[in-house]
C-alpha cells in the first residue's frame, strides 16, 4: 500500500514522536490504541473566547425571563427552540435541537471553574490542565487519562489545531487541518523507496523502531489522502474550519485504528460587541457553524459509529447578564457545556439552576457556577472511557464527584 506524501522533516517529527511515545507513553493530539480497545472516542470541542451560555440556552419563562429581558434590551434571544419548561435553545442550533429531542444530547447548564479568573489564559489553562487555581501542573487532564489506562500503540499522526493544554506533556505531531494537508516528498513514495525505508530501520534501537512505526502510521493514514471521502447518511461538512476539522476525525474514527482522543479548537467567542441582531448577527453565525459541523459529524458516524462515541462541547467561562454599551458581553463565570454521543442519557438540561435575580449572581453580576465542570469529565472518564481513578486525572477532587447521569 502507498503511504502519504509527506515531507522528510515530518517523517523525522514523526521518528522523534515515536522514540518518545515508547520512552514515555506520551500521547498527541489524535491518539490510537488498540483496534480491540472497548471505550468510546473522545472529541472535545473547545470553544474559546467564552460563549455567551445565556444566549445559547436563555431561560423560557417566568421570573428569570424577564431578568434576563431586561438586562439584554438589545441582544436578548427571541423564537427560542424549547428545551424544557425553563429553557429554550437558541434558534441558529436547530440541527443540534433535533439531536437533543432523539436524546442524543444532553446540556449542562450553569457549570464552570469553582475558581474566579475573568483571563481567558488562566480559565483555558485551568481547565485543560484539569487543576483549577493552579498552573504548575506538569501535565494535561487528557494526558494523565491515557496514562492512567494505558495506550499500546500511540501514532503521532495529525492535530486539527495545536497542541492544548489539556494534551501537556504530550510529543509533537504533524499539525494539520485536513488529509490534504500533507506535504509533497518530491514524486510519490513509490514501493521501492518504502522498502528501502523499511530496511533502513529494521533494528531494534529506538530510532529503528520509531522509523518503522512512522511508516506504520502513515500507511494507517494513507487513505485520507489517496481516497476520496464520501460521508455517510448524506451528511455534508461545510467549507469552513470546524467543518473540516470534524470531517477529517470522523475519516480517522472510520478507520477502526483505535482511536482515543481528538482535540478540536473553535474560536471566536469573546462577543465584546454587536454579539447579535435579533436572532442573528455575529453569535448567530458561529452557532450555525457549531450546529452544521457537530449534526453532520454525528450524521455520518450514525453508521454503526455512535455507540462508541463522546463529544464534550466546552469554553472556559460564560458572559455577564447585562449587555454592555458596545452590543455585547463581558467575560462572566457560569457556563454551558453540550454532550453528544449514542450513550448520553440526552433529551434533558442538568445542573442545579442558581436563578438570575441579583443576589443569585455571582458578583452580582454573573451566572453562578453550580456544577464544576470536572463532574461532566469525571462522570465520562469513569462510565464511556474506562477509567475509574477520577483522583489520576482530577488531582484533589475525586472526593467531590456526584455524577448527573448524563452518560450511561
Amino acid at each position: 500500500m502507498p503511504v502519504p506524501k509527506i515531507s522528510r522533516r515530518q517523517f523525522l517529527q514523526g521518528c522523534s514522536a515515536a522514540i518518545a511515545s515508547m520512552a514515555g507513553a506520551r500521547l498527541t493530539n489524535l491518539a490510537f490504541a488498540k483496534q480491540d480497545n472497548p471505550s468510546d472516542t473522545l472529541v472535545v470541542v473547545f470553544l474559546r473566547g467564552g460563549w455567551d451560555a445565556l444566549n445559547v440556552v436563555p431561560p423560557l419563562q417566568g421570573d428569570d425571563r424577564g431578568f434576563y429581558e431586561k438586562a439584554r434590551p438589545d441582544i436578548k434571544i427571541s423564537d427560542l427552540l424549547t428545551l424544557n419548561d425553563q429553557f429554550g435553545l437558541h434558534p441558529a442550533l436547530a440541527p443540534l435541537h433535533e439531536l437533543y429531542q432523539a436524546g442524543k444530547m444532553g446540556v449542562v447548564h450553569a457549570v464552570g471553574l469553582d475558581h474566579d479568573t475573568r483571563s481567558h489564559f488562566d480559565a483555558q489553562e485551568y481547565i485543560e490542565l484539569g487543576t483549577p487555581g493552579s498552573k504548575n501542573t506538569t501535565s494535561g487532564w487528557i494526558t494523565r487519562h491515557l496514562q492512567e489506562t494505558g495506550v499500546s500503540s500511540i501514532l503521532p499522526v495529525v492535530s486539527t489545531a495545536g497542541q492544548p493544554t489539556s494534551l501537556l506533556n504530550f510529543v509533537p505531531t504533524v499539525n494539520v487541518n485536513s488529509p490534504s494537508d500533507f506535504s509533497q516528498w518530491g514524486n510519490d513514495l513509490l514501493a521501492s523507496q518504502q522498502t528501502a525505508l523499511r530496511q533502513m530501520y529494521q533494528g531494534e534501537s529506538l530510532l529503528h523502531r520509531a522509523g518503522a512505526r512512522t511508516l506504520d502510521a502513515l500507511n494507517i493514514v494513507s487513505p485520507l489522502v489517496n481516497q476520496e471521502y464520501q460521508p455517510s447518511n448524506g451528511a455534508f461538512y461545510n467549507d469552513d474550519e470546524l467543518g473540516q476539522q470534524l470531517k477529517t476525525i470522523a475519516r480517522m474514527i472510520k478507520l477502526e485504528a483505535g482511536l482515543r482522543v481528538a482535540a478540536v479548537d473553535f474560536g471566536g467567542w469573546d462577543t465584546h460587541e454587536y454579539e447579535t441582531d435579533g436572532n442573528g448577527g455575529y453569535i448567530g453565525d458561529l452557532l450555525g457553524q457549531l450546529a452544521s459541523g457537530l449534526s453532520n459529524f454525528y450524521l455520518d458516524l450514525d453508521s454503526g459509529y455512535t455507540d462508541r462515541l463522546s463529544v464534550v462541547v466546552i469554553s472556559e467561562f460564560g458572559r455577564r447578564l447585562v449587555q454592555n454599551e458596545s452590543y455585547g458581553t463581558d467575560h462572566g463565570h457560569g457556563s454551558v457545556m453540550l454532550a453528544l454521543g449514542g450513550n448520553v442519557n440526552g433529551g434533558q438540561v442538568y445542573g442545579k439552576w442558581p436563578g438570575l435575580n441579583n443576589d443569585q449572581l455571582y458578583d452580582h453580576a454573573d451566572l453562578a457556577v453550580t456544577t464544576d465542570y470536572r463532574q461532566v469529565l469525571s462522570e465520562l472518564l469513569s462510565t464511556r472511557l474506562g477509567n475509574s481513578n477520577i483522583e489520576s486525572v482530577f488531582p484533589g477532587f475525586s472526593g467531590n464527584y456526584n455524577p448527573l447521569g448524563l452518560f450511561r
